[in-house]
């Protein structure tokens, strides 16, 4: 028979390592500075920052045409 950790899927479930998150937050930036913001404005902002705005690229390029 099973123990409650084997049938348990969100306990089995392999966790995220440090470098993959890195790894994640350095292509979110380049997509930003491709959709057209500076790098240093990138580079100043924190990953949370990043991330809500890459949910409407649009937007963002329409702000940061120039």
């Amino acid at each position: 028979m099973a123990t409650s950790l084997q049938r348990n899927n969100n306990r089995t479930r392999p966790t995220k390592s440090a470098g993959a998150r890195k790894q994640r937050q350095k292509v979110q930036s380049r997509r930003l500075v491709a959709l057209g913001v500076d790098e240093a404005t990138v580079a100043a902002m924190n990953s949370t920052e990043v991330r809500t705005l890459l949910k409407h690229p649009k937007k963002v390029i329409a702000a940061h045409q120039g």
